[in-house]
């Protein structure tokens, strides 16, 4: 796997060009890996999530002039690259819980029959069927969480005045724009009727608790009453059941915490309850390496990362540990690439093979249903970006 140089490419909205020349890295390495006599006619993909998603609706122009420099620098090499853009168009078992910037997803395979079909994903894995419960959260990746934290916690408040942020460490200190705040689709339409021209002072107090009752706020929990089987926002979901694997920015936040090892949840507040605590100066100094806006925010996303897990899809403390925040499987990088790569290159197969399994039985049914339900993310965020 090779990691781009930068940001994600719909960070390049106001620079275009450099979309395509942060890959070139990237499409170097390919081309010294792929042997020479293999590279003309090498099928080459591009995949985007959320973050594209939310610049074809805030800037679609500026979203079209990503795509061809990244279409134009791929181009330029051999593989075989038509410029065509798909957008989404939608024993062990291991569920998968993704977090990004600016979406969150979950997929399994429920004990009840999927009630929506329109929330359904069916395979057909070596022979036998499976229908996969599978949603997408647009506006829910931590990002975008914590842009509607800040706007819940100014609302109504005198912005003349500082505003205190419980998900920041005590003693943080900044002053905002109240644009910044609603420069969004995901917050555009909370924004106040009065023009927004305010700098905002704000002041973190780090309390965990208050920090997970202001999170508890961005979601419409409303939606779902009366409703048996309700996530957040009037969305259908199955009670969860099995194992999961949490991988992505959820890997990334729990990791930096030291709280991938499995620790029960009591132990898991306890730790993030602790963190928050500490005051940003001692912060600083701990980890001084550490990128500060990254550091700001871990507190933030932890307590993030509990209420959506807690309060949004109902895992307990019964059930906690079915959850492994990891950032491999079988040695492979986790995230919705690899089930996007596995459907395009057609590398499920429907029935089963001839071959001898090289792995236990255990680890290689896990292995098989692990692809299932991450090649249903790739699906899902290709017929969300397709809306």
């Amino acid at each position: 796997m090779c990691f781009c140089a930068g940001p994600g490419i719909s960070s390049y909205a106001n620079d275009p060009p450099s979309a395509g020349k942060s890959l070139v890295a990237c499409l170097e390495e390919a081309m010294n890996i792929i042997p020479p006599e293999g590279q003309r006619g090498a099928p080459a993909y591009l995949g985007a999530t959320a973050g594209m998603r939310l610049l074809d609706l805030e800037n679609k122009t500026a979203s079209d002039m990503v795509l061809s420099e990244v279409s134009k620098t791929i181009s330029r090499y051999p593989y075989s690259f038509g410029g065509r853009w798909v957008r989404p168009v939608s024993s062990k078992i291991y569920g998968a819980l993704d977090l990004g910037g600016a979406s969150t997803q979950i997929s399994f395979i429920p004990k009840v029959e999927i009630a929506d079909p329109g929330q359904r994903a069916d395979f057909k894995l070596y022979g036998f069927p499976y229908s996969i419960y599978t949603h997408s959260f647009l506006c829910y990746g931590q990002n975008q969480a914590l842009k509607q934290m800040l706007v819940k916690a100014v609302e109504g408040k005198d912005l003349s005045r500082p505003i205190n942020i419980p998900c920041y460490p005590a003693g943080y200190k900044s002053t905002i724009a109240q644009a910044s705040l609603y420069n969004s689709p995901c917050t555009v339409n909370s924004a106040p009727s009065s023009s927004l021209v305010q700098n905002i002072n704000i002041i973190g107090t780090g309390n965990s608790t208050q920090c997970q009752d202001l999170l508890k706020t961005i979601y419409d929990f409303n939606s779902c009453t009366g409703k048996d089987f309700c996530s957040f926002d009037g969305i259908y979901q199955p009670p969860v059941v099995g194992n999961f694997f949490a991988f992505s920015a959820f890997f990334y936040t729990f990791d930096f915490l030291n709280l991938t090892s499995g620790q029960d949840l009591p132990t898991v507040k306890s730790s993030i309850q602790t963190f928050c605590a500490r005051d940003w100066t001692e912060l600083q100094a701990s980890f001084p390496k550490e990128r500060m806006d990254r550091l700001r925010d871990y507190c933030a996303n932890a307590n993030y990362i509990l209420t959506l897990l807690l309060d949004a899809y109902k895992f307990n403390e019964n059930n906690w540990n079915s959850i492994s925040f990891m950032k491999q499987a079988a040695d492979t990088d986790i995230g919705w690439t690899l089930g996007y790569m596995l459907n395009l290159t057609n590398m499920i197969p429907s029935e089963a093979p001839a071959s001898v399994r090289m792995q236990s039985y255990d680890v290689w049914i896990a292995a098989v249903f692990f692809i299932v339900l991450t090649l249903a993310l790739g699906l899902l965020m290709l017929l969300l970006y397709c809306r």
